[in-house]
């Protein structure tokens, strides 16, 4: 006990004899001392007394799939920011290989009584995957945020890159340097952001059933991405549209191991425009997805839910950018 004493007021700031206050429920303390002791509390990982747990500390948790793709720290980075500008202590969980899951996470969250949960690049996103936790946090009546495309039948509050414009400006794009066949690499069949893309695709090209050979499927991954690719470009494929940065990144490295050059015989067009893409060889030509002002909305909308504004269920889209770098050339012969 007393070692827990001294490592809450620590983090709270304040001395033990207040901490022992707050958690006896003893009066004399100001609600924003309260709150600190509380928040300290939970991100130390104690338990609160039987009398405070029903009571949510300023703890939001922030759920992704992995730290590896740089879009990803590039998300964590905005939204924590934000939260502790609101008074919010953030609680980052990142899901690995063999490690917590997701499911995991949002029991580890609602044994820590948090305000409300963003999550981003989650099962919510692929349509063929288990969705029981998100209705728990529904049924506790927790607020939710999704970041990017998911199921629509959730009914939690999204903040979206636009797919369907993004597949437009780099189909555009590559249609204005001469290409004629275009690919794309899209992610898992149920996931829906790659639907999106592909339906934006179907709309801009003028696909039928005949063009179902212009597009693989991969894992978010440089080597599944080094799979797809291949395929595309043995069918001949000139240019190719990729639903992340890193699996451009898998799509330059089949190209070059097929002895084609990028992007003199094969131009590619990544999403996201995620750190280091300028020192890439080539540069990544992208489409870049406004992760800051994404991260900011988030973090508004969660807030208005904690503060019992209201929901909005509405889906909100941001425009993204193509940024022209040197991944993308006229096409062979032009």
């Amino acid at each position: 006990m007393t070692k827990r004493l001294t490592e809450v007021a620590k983090k709270a700031g304040v001395s033990e004899a207040t901490v022992s206050r707050v958690l006896n429920g003893r009066d004399g303390v100001s609600e924003t001392t309260r709150t600190a002791v509380l928040t300290a509390l939970d991100v130390l990982g104690y338990e609160r007394p039987t009398k405070l747990r029903g009571e949510r500390a300023r703890l939001v948790g922030l759920v992704l799939p992995e730290l590896q793709n740089p879009i990803f720290p590039a998300l964590a980075e905005v939204v924590t920011g934000t939260l502790a500008q609101r008074g919010y202590t953030p609680a980052l969980c990142a899901r690995t290989i063999g490690g917590v899951s997701e499911m995991d996470y949002v029991e580890m969250l609602l044994d820590h009584q948090v305000s409300g949960v963003i999550f981003a690049g989650g099962s919510y996103a692929l349509a063929d995957a288990r969705h029981d936790h998100y209705r728990r946090l529904t049924d506790r009546g927790l607020p939710v945020v999704l970041v990017n495309a998911g199921v629509d039948e959730l009914g939690f509050p999204r903040v979206s890159t636009d797919d369907a414009v993004a597949v437009e400006q780099a189909y555009g794009h590559l249609r204005s340097l001469g290409h004629e066949r275009i690919g794309m690499v899209l992610g898992p069949e149920g996931h829906v952001p790659s639907r999106r893309k592909l339906d934006a695709m179907i709309r801009a090209a003028g696909w039928d059933e005949a063009d179902a050979e212009c597009v693989e499927r991969s894992s978010f991954s440089m080597e599944g991405a080094r799979v797809a690719a291949t395929k595309l470009v043995e069918r001949g494929v000139t240019g190719i549209i990729c639903a992340s940065d890193v699996l451009a990144l898998g799509t330059i490295r089949a190209a070059r191991r097929l002895g084609r050059s990028v992007p003199a015989d094969v131009s590619v067009v990544g999403f996201d425009d995620s750190a280091f893409m300028t020192c890439t060889d080539p540069p990544l030509t992208t489409v870049r997805q406004p992760i800051e002002t994404m991260g900011q909305a988030a973090v508004d909308l969660l807030v208005t839910q904690i503060e019992g504004a209201g929901v909005l269920h509405d889906e909100l889209l941001f425009e993204p950018e193509l940024v022209v770098r040197g991944s993308t050339a006229p096409a062979p012969g032009r």
